[in-house]
């Protein structure tokens, strides 16, 4: 059995594929797995660390916004769309994949629909409330379009054939040990505080972070895990030495990196997570039942972070503090509050864990075998 696997762009399009990867694996060990995204995106480095093939295909997102960048960018769209579909037929050829599965970005587009187009069976999988444009274009063409939520299926075209699945998660963030993993990075006694702004970083996140890490700083019982994402790399070091902690790679409290790689471990050992509320990290607090602050992004498609922090908040399940309304006063309140209140802690990661959909590697698994057929 072969299944292609295309991603890109954040790793809210890359995780779930790779949850969705590593589960097929397991139930079908001899299955060979092939993953195709941009040589330079995020998936190039993600996909080998996980264990599997990686092969480039290079696609740009069109920018709607008008700018000189912008124009340059659309450009080479342009330039690569005139080859993707050579790149795409390649692939599809020498791979000769039974089911082709892609999970978002605008990566998916060409290689799904190429697909599509040679009678490959095609699966899509869409994780947010407000499907993407990726995903509308290509629900005309696949056999099956994978929704998150139900609600998802009025934003696309009538008579798309869907299934409700649920988010893809890695079965490390249902059971990792978290005793074990507290023990082996020196966490005992003491409040563990996981944050990021998203694979690629977040400014207002980052500050708001350098004020609580300083808030903190005289606090031995603390520890901070925190992404600063690509754009903040040269930044929170400078934000952090305003705050007066010069170096934090000295800082025995302190875990500064610009990605994390090991997510389900460092989930298991937080006590409170801090960050964005895209579709993926909030099926991962759902799945290792995580208390959270949410901080949705305001620059997303139809405000649907807003709308997934809210899913939780109204449950009791989370905090939401609108990036409107952030600021590291307010922040350092929330956590103050937070982690005076065990039981408050304990009540939302409870609720958390209250809404997740435990068998969604298993849904898209069985989407994935109806569609193979040996060759």
């Amino acid at each position: 059995m072969r299944v292609l696997f295309v991603c890109g762009g954040t790793g809210g399009h890359i995780n779930p594929a790779l949850a969705v990867a590593g589960y097929l694996k397991k139930q079908q060990p001899d299955a060979e797995i092939l993953f195709a995204g941009n040589p330079s995106g995020m998936e190039a480095g993600l996909v080998p660390k996980a264990g599997f093939a990686f092969t480039p295909i290079k696609v740009k997102g069109f920018q709607r916004r008008f700018s000189w960048n912008n124009l340059k960018n659309n450009l080479m769209a342009v330039a690569y769309l005139t080859t993707s579909g050579r790149r795409s037929r390649q692939i599809l050829r020498e791979f000769r994949p039974d089911v082709v599965m892609g999970t978002g970005g605008y990566v998916s587009g060409p290689l799904v629909r190429q697909a599509a187009k040679m009678g490959i069976p095609t699966l899509t999988h869409e994780q947010n409330a407000f499907p993407g444009v990726t995903t509308k274009l290509l629900s005309k063409y696949v056999n099956k379009v994978m929704l998150a939520v139900p609600e998802a299926k009025k934003y696309l075209p009538s008579g798309t054939q869907f299934v409700v699945t649920g988010n893809p998660v890695r079965e490390a963030f249902f059971t990792s040990d978290r005793k074990a993993i507290r023990k082996k990075m020196g966490l005992e006694g003491k409040i563990c505080v996981l944050s990021f702004g998203g694979s690629l970083g977040a400014r207002r996140v980052n500050e708001a972070m350098a004020e609580l890490i300083a808030h903190n700083k005289d606090r031995p019982d603390i520890f901070h895990i925190h992404a600063t994402g690509a754009y903040g790399v040269e930044l929170f070091p400078k934000l952090l030495a305003e705050k007066g902690i010069p170096n934090s790679n000295h800082n025995k409290n302190l875990d500064i990196r610009e990605y994390i790689y090991d997510m389900p471990e460092c989930f298991a050992a937080a006590d409170l997570v801090i960050g964005r509320s895209g579709a993926s990290t909030l099926s991962e607090l759902e799945a290792a039942g995580k208390a959270s602050i949410l901080i949705p992004s305001p620059n997303v498609a139809e405000n649907h972070q807003y709308h997934n922090a809210m899913a939780l908040a109204g449950r009791n399940a989370a905090v939401v503090i609108e990036e409107k309304e952030l600021t590291g006063q307010r922040l350092c309140e929330e956590f103050d509050r937070l982690c005076a209140d065990s039981d408050k802690l304990r009540q939302l990661g409870e609720n958390a864990a209250a809404l997740s959909i435990h068998d969604a590697n298993d849904r898209i698994y069985r989407q994935i075998m109806k569609l193979s057929s040996p060759k």
